[in-house]
């Protein structure tokens, strides 16, 4: 089955404006396609990133995976990690793993499958484009966001309005 649908706008430009900081990552080159362990089907391994240049004032950091290219109104979460410690400035790669070894009072809520932990690109087959997947790392002016383990990424999101100091983004692709 087609799915007959136009590519989803790209959601960051659409937010209030905030300084932009840098983000790197050995594993995702920006708007190339995804290595295959970061692919469900075949590891859901959350690419190693680092980031720089956070503004002044920054107190924890949250870092999420955003596919707007899903086939529902609202995009689909798969990794929302929350309350990074300020003076982290890197996740190697798997730290997205369920259980894993968190940095300070980090945790990670579910992703829009159920799970606490980074869930890899799986976009339906049949789509006619390949899906974006935006690694951003928010910079936020508060130790800790003010949600717990439980919040959907859209109440996350809902908070970073208020708290993002600053955004880093990097994306990858894939395409079945």
């Amino acid at each position: 089955m087609s799915l007959e649908r136009t590519q989803s706008p790209d959601p960051y430009p659409l937010l209030p404006h905030v300084p932009s900081f840098v983000v790197t990552s050995s594993d995702v080159t920006d708007g190339q396609p995804l290595k295959d362990d970061q692919v469900a089907a075949h590891g859901n391994r959350s690419p190693q990133l680092s980031w720089s240049g956070a503004p002044e004032g920054t107190k924890s950091f949250t870092v999420t995976c955003f596919d707007p290219d899903a086939p529902t109104p609202c995009g689909f979460w798969h990794w929302i990690l929350v309350d990074v410690p300020a003076d982290v400035t890197s996740l190697d790669a798997g730290a997205g793993a369920a259980g894993a070894a968190l940095p300070g009072s980090a945790f990670m809520c579910k992703h829009d499958m159920g799970e606490h932990a980074f869930m890899g690109a799986a976009p339906p087959s049949g789509d006619a484009f390949p899906h974006r997947y935006y690694f951003v790392v928010h910079a936020v002016t508060e130790e800790s966001l003010g949600v717990d383990e439980n919040a959907s990424g859209a109440v996350v999101s809902f908070n970073l309005a208020f708290k993002t100091a600053g955004r880093a983004i990097v994306h990858g692709t894939y395409a079945c």
